[in-house]
């Protein structure tokens, strides 16, 4: 098989989005969309970014990757931005309070490549160049990714993260087997869990469950984390909906 062809012709279309979150300057934009397209990854999402990915800085740093900018896609909000994702991967570079499984890119990536292979949509956030991806973005993700680095100097710039993670990628691609034959249920979005989260938080708010307003964004991220890590299909995330109806419904 032609490795050119396998995913440059079709512009991506088996490759995850790389999303990135509040971005600051053009030319980390611009720098980040070559780094996706020397690995074949065409889909870039902003959210609230600061400036413009047409802006004249990040035509100029994508080193002929305009093609990405021009058919990036800005989103006011991270929900908004991976709604229609099944599956998602968030990179940070220290370890964090919840429990989420924390794989390496070189891990991550072939079981990404199979999860889109198999008809998901995947995803990988990065975080903006000052403080990274917060903890609650952290917990919109199914795992988190990590590069290995010298512990003594761990600090990437934006683009190198895009790259290195682009780069095991496509490794990943380029060595993967061909897709499962066997039929997979379909697996929720990540519109339609965040849906049932905000049904489950308004039930719980009305029945008093967070009692003390300092802890609720902690309570809220604990039991986000429960049903994202489940990897909840369409069906189970209907059968919640269910529940929650025969809990609230006055007889």
């Amino acid at each position: 098989m032609n490795k050119k062809g396998s995913f440059l012709e079709n512009k991506g279309l088996n490759a995850p989005c790389f999303i990135l979150v509040r971005p600051q300057m053009a030319e980390n934009i611009g720098m980040a969309a070559r780094a996706m397209m020397n690995c074949g990854v065409f889909d870039l999402r902003l959210v609230a970014p600061r400036e413009s990915p047409t802006d004249e800085k990040a035509l100029s740093a994508s080193s002929g990757a305009d093609l990405i900018l021009r058919r990036s896609r800005i989103f006011e909000t991270l929900s908004q931005a991976v709604a229609d994702l099944n599956f998602l991967l968030a990179t940070t570079a220290r370890a964090r309070d919840m429990e989420k499984t924390v794989l390496t890119a070189q891990e991550a990536m072939p079981l990404l490549v199979q999860r889109i292979k198999s008809g998901e949509k995947g995803g990988i956030l990065f975080g903006c160049e000052r403080t990274g991806l917060l903890n609650d973005e952290l917990a919109l993700a199914d795992q988190l990714l990590t590069i290995p680095l010298n512990p003594a100097h761990t600090s990437l710039n934006l683009s190198q993260a895009v790259l290195l993670t682009g780069y095991e990628w496509l490794k990943a691609f380029q060595t993967s087997q061909p897709k499962p034959e066997k039929s997979q249920p379909a697996m929720a979005t990540k519109e339609e869990l965040t849906q049932f989260l905000d049904r489950l938080e308004n039930v719980l708010d009305e029945r008093g469950y967070y009692r003390l307003a300092l802890k609720k964004p902690r309570m809220r991220r604990n039991l986000n984390n429960i049903f994202v890590k489940a990897g909840l299909t369409e069906q189970e995330v209907r059968t919640l909906h269910g529940v929650l109806n025969t809990l609230t419904h006055k007889s």
